[in-house]
């Protein structure tokens, strides 16, 4: 586990109560440790001189003051696995309808630069590899957090082989948005009601418009009313009726789903933790409704661990 920044806010220690979270709740999990993203697969997505001052803690004071948080060597190998952590999760998505990855949703890394907690964008490498390597020829990549997924559309803008979905609060971070393939957003203290109605509008449309063959889902629970960091007012249960729209919609079209953690703020880890705890729970459950497994004698549903 990397040690916590001496600089910056950012809770590290969040991403081992998610994990203490999801084993205490008796839901059957099996657990996966990534290989790191090799640097290539990096490099195709981020600028070489960017990758290798990660890799050689050698980021600029400016760069790190956009990131957040000093990007040490541990942080290097942290983000290098947890982006390894959405590819293993999308190729462990592609035999079971879905899994997750515990840590990662870094959708606001840009070309040159991280940005809000994000280091490198895990969304855009891991979409950027499997139509690459053949894996997928079309990836949609929901992104639900609360703030817009600017990096990741920032990086995919202009191909027709991506297509990316955001739905966020309006007037939440980043101030300068990008221009998503489709952008939803929301006024501030939009509720349950109001943030499933604007999800069954647009999703299905995109899943029958675009037809992709795998679903990246950065599965924010910053729109949950208690949050820090958020404007919207959705509820336990409003998160749990997103996620398991999202799962049925995709799973009922045959199409697997790896999620993301995104994002997720407050002063207590455990509290946020069980959020996250709760929102991967939640898909799991709804993809066991949308798929016999293959072994019935085995309900377990894979999460994908990044190092935290």
């Amino acid at each position: 586990m990397a040690p916590a920044p001496t600089r910056g806010s950012f809770r590290f220690d969040k991403y081992m109560a998610v994990m203490v979270a999801l084993r205490e709740s008796a839901y059957p999990i099996t657990e996966h440790a990534p290989p790191p993203m090799p640097q290539r697969w990096l490099e195709a997505v981020h600028c070489p001189d960017y990758v290798e001052q990660v890799f050689s803690a050698e980021v600029p004071r400016e760069k790190e003051r956009r990131i957040g948080f000093p990007v040490t060597p541990h942080i290097a190998q942290r983000v290098a696995h947890t982006n390894g952590g959405t590819w293993l999760a999308a190729q462990l998505a592609k035999r079971h309808g879905y899994a997750a990855n515990s840590a990662a949703g870094s959708h606001h890394a840009l070309h040159d630069t991280g940005a809000g907690y994000c280091v490198f964008n895990d969304l855009a490498v891991c979409a950027n590899r499997l139509i690459t390597e053949g894996d997928a020829s079309r990836v949609l990549i929901v992104d639900l957090d609360v703030h817009q997924g600017d990096g990741t559309a920032s990086l995919t803008a202009g191909r027709d082989d991506i297509f990316t979905l955001s739905i966020h609060a309006e007037k939440n971070f980043p101030v300068r948005k990008a221009r998503s393939s489709l952008d939803v957003p929301l006024a501030d203290g939009t509720d349950d009601d109001g943030y499933l109605e604007a999800l069954e509008r647009h999703l299905p449309e995109v899943f029958d418009l675009f037809s992709p063959d795998l679903v990246l889902y950065q599965a924010g629970v910053d729109g949950h009313a208690d949050d820090r960091l958020g404007r919207l007012a959705l509820t336990d249960e409003g998160l749990d009726r997103r996620d398991a729209f999202l799962i049925a919609e995709a799973r009922k079209r045959g199409l697997p789903v790896a999620s993301a953690l995104g994002g997720g703020y407050g002063q207590d880890p455990r509290e946020v933790a069980d959020r996250h705890a709760r929102s991967m729970i939640a898909c799991a459950k709804a993809n066991a409704q949308e798929t016999a497994p293959v072994n019935p004698a085995s309900t377990c549903y894979p999460v994908s661990i990044g190092r935290a």
